[in-house]
């Protein structure tokens, strides 16, 4: 475990806490006037090995290599010019700071970041960390890589959970949830929709599966899998044959057929790690998935078709009447998609780099 220290002055900025992968959606904006809920969780921190916040600067601005050169081989509108490194913490982990009024404008419902970093040390003074809470955004605090330091505390590094126990303990991840609004005229409100974890993880492993469909079709497996990612490979790649299969794969899993040419996989939550078969994989290419997300692909949870007498199942909370549904279908977060693809290496391949230039903002939500 560690504790962050002021690089001015030595002082503690955190409780002990200990590591884990940085979440897929970590850089996430979603929707408009949405209440996001706290990023990591208590006890946790983050490190992200990307620039994240500003100084900013075009493609065009850069001299040609430079962003190949920082990780990106594919054209982005903006690339960050900051220090990568930063790290990410819940914000009530924090101690020992103060908020700086002159850096807070700008937001819509809270903070943004806008003016870069915005919570000092409370004894030296020194900017530190950049909180995030405002609408759309999720609630985080990250710590500047320069201005802090890492020092650990306690007997030592935890061993990192074995896949068993992982999946024996995982917590699947519903992809639906009520999302809360910010106070209008009306007051807080809630409106049922996809999961934003759901949308940025599809935008992650959608990113990665059509390097893997190296241009071809992709057919992913039936049922929730195929709702989540079939109309996007379908708009994105060509029809005919021949087609790539696609399956679930994990700990605990039959091993996949033959035939099969990519794997959706769970990532390891402490190390980030994607699971690998044990065996040779030759070319079967693995798409990473967040492990909340993969347990429910691997084992739904249904609604009874019908209402049923006597006491509920232990596993069945209500139905009667069954949740709504949202009001669209899940549509891939787009900036998790291009955040992924751009850092890809397979990015500079030309057909991908023509896909992408293709793609906008726009053209995504007309699209899916």
């Amino acid at each position: 475990m560690f504790v962050f220290v002021c690089a001015g002055c030595g002082a503690e900025l955190t409780t002990p806490l200990s590591q884990v992968a940085l979440p897929v959606h970590a850089h996430q904006k979603y929707g408009s006037g949405a209440q996001l809920p706290v990023l990591m969780e208590s006890g946790t921190f983050a490190v992200d090995p990307d620039p994240w916040d500003g100084p900013w600067r075009t493609w065009e601005e850069r001299d040609p290599g430079e962003a190949e050169a920082r990780g990106i081989p594919a054209p982005v509108h903006a690339q960050s010019d900051g220090a990568p490194g930063a790290s990410v913490v819940a914000p009530g982990d924090v101690r020992g700071t103060r908020l700086l009024p002159e850096r807070l404008g700008g937001a819509c419902c809270g903070l943004d970041g806008g003016d870069g970093p915005n919570m000092a040390c409370e004894e030296c003074g020194l900017p530190v960390a950049t909180r995030l809470d405002d609408c759309s955004l999720w609630q985080a605090v990250w710590f500047e890589a320069g201005a802090v330091r890492r020092l650990p505390v306690g007997s030592g590094p935890a061993a990192a959970p074995s896949w068993a126990e992982l999946v024996a303990r995982g917590e699947p991840t519903p992809p639906f949830e009520a999302i809360a609004t910010w106070g209008g005229q009306l007051g807080t409100s809630h409106y049922w929709s996809w999961s934003p974890r759901w949308e940025a993880a599809a935008g992650h492993a959608l990113a990665h599966l059509l390097v893997a469909s190296e241009g071809q079709p992709v057919k992913v497996p039936g049922g929730l899998a195929a709702d989540v990612f079939q109309p996007a490979l379908d708009a994105l790649l060509p029809a005919g044959a021949p087609e790539r299969r696609a399956v679930l794969a994990g700990p605990g899993r039959p091993s996949p057929a033959a035939g099969v040419d990519i794997l959706l996989v769970p990532i390891h939550p402490w190390t980030g790690q994607a699971w690998s078969p044990a065996g040779p994989t030759g070319s079967v290419h693995l798409v990473p998935l967040p492990l909340g997300v993969w347990l429910w692909l691997i084992s739904p949870r249904p609604h009874l078709p019908v209402p049923a007498s006597g006491p509920l199942p232990p596993e069945v909370v209500r139905d009667d009447p069954l949740p709504p549904l949202p009001r669209c279908l899940l549509r891939a977060d787009w900036g998790t998609f291009q955040h992924t693809l751009v850092r890809l290496p397979a990015a500079r391949s030309p057909w991908l780099r023509r896909t992408l230039e293709k793609l906008s903002h726009g053209a995504w939500y007309r699209m899916f």
